[in-house]
């Protein structure tokens, strides 16, 4: 009877094992070239930002993340049919790439010591700094310092939720899962304001022109990364020449004039990789 009921206390727990597995606890993050060879790629991306990812009715996806994502695919030999676009939400992007359901996330990602810490990042790809949205006929908010007291929108997981947390505790911040959501909590009154960074802030002003505006400097530098696997050396060194490529190129501008430039965000500097 003992001996009866050690196996089957055995087989048990090799059964949960090999469910825990089949569940999800077997997940290891993928090679960005071992995907380009064998043809496919899962790009993590926004599908809520206007300009920068954007997920259209018909199932399209527009934006200038969108088409960095795409040139760095086809730099790594895979066509943009050969494309997979997942959603990345600011506080599951390290996940998605720890867990292998993405190659690389293009999408607002800012670089951090944190984040490095779990993920690795090639770029950067462009340079934002962090403002403020709020409603066309707002005048008291003017930047951070006129904050106080003030119902502050940013996204769970965001560098911008946290510099707000950090250095503005006097703030009411309220996180919300998207940067879209917190627009709509802007326009029915619900906070005083958005922040996160310019040049996401432009394209929503520009989606409601007339009703929204962007005010004050940028109080922050947002290095925009591509995320990938942290010990992915090899294909952090391809993306980066890709990104090289892009800029002296000529595609990079191109793509942010027709993707940004129609929300009169202005062309900034060209960015510089950082080869880590």
């Amino acid at each position: 009877m003992r001996i009866n009921r050690s196996i089957r206390i055995g087989v048990g727990i090799a059964a949960l094992a090999i469910v825990a597995t089949a569940c999800g606890g077997g997940e290891e993050a993928r090679s960005v070239s071992s995907s380009a060879e064998n043809g496919n790629l899962i790009v993590g991306i926004k599908y809520d930002q206007p300009g920068l990812g954007l997920r259209n009715p018909d199932g399209s996806f527009s934006g200038f993340d969108v088409e960095v994502a795409k040139y760095v695919a086809d730099q790594l030999g895979v066509p943009a049919d050969k494309i997979e676009f997942k959603e990345a939400p600011s506080a599951q992007r390290e996940t998605l790439i720890q867990n292998g359901e993405v190659d690389y996330v293009v999408a607002t990602y800012s670089i951090t010591d944190a984040r490095k810490e779990k993920v690795g990042f090639a770029g950067p790809y462009f340079v934002a700094g962090q403002s403020l949205l709020v409603k066309e006929d707002n005048t008291e908010i003017t930047g951070p310092d006129s904050l106080t007291g003030k119902k502050l929108c940013s996204v769970t997981g965001s560098t911008p939720a946290q510099n707000i947390a950090d250095k503005y505790p006097d703030v009411q911040l309220q996180p919300f899962d998207t940067y879209s959501a917190c627009v709509e909590a802007l326009r029915n009154g619900a906070v005083d304001a958005v922040t996160t960074d310019d040049i996401i802030l432009a394209g929503y002003a520009a989606q409601y022109p007339g009703e929204l505006k962007v005010v004050g400097e940028p109080f922050t530098t947002e290095n925009y990364g591509i995320g990938l696997a942290k010990d992915d050396t090899d294909g952090r060194n391809k993306i980066n020449d890709a990104i090289e490529e892009m800029v002296s190129s000529g595609a990079w501008e191109a793509a942010f004039n027709e993707t940004v430039g129609a929300s009169g965000y202005p062309l900034p500097a060209e960015p510089t990789v950082d080869r880590y």
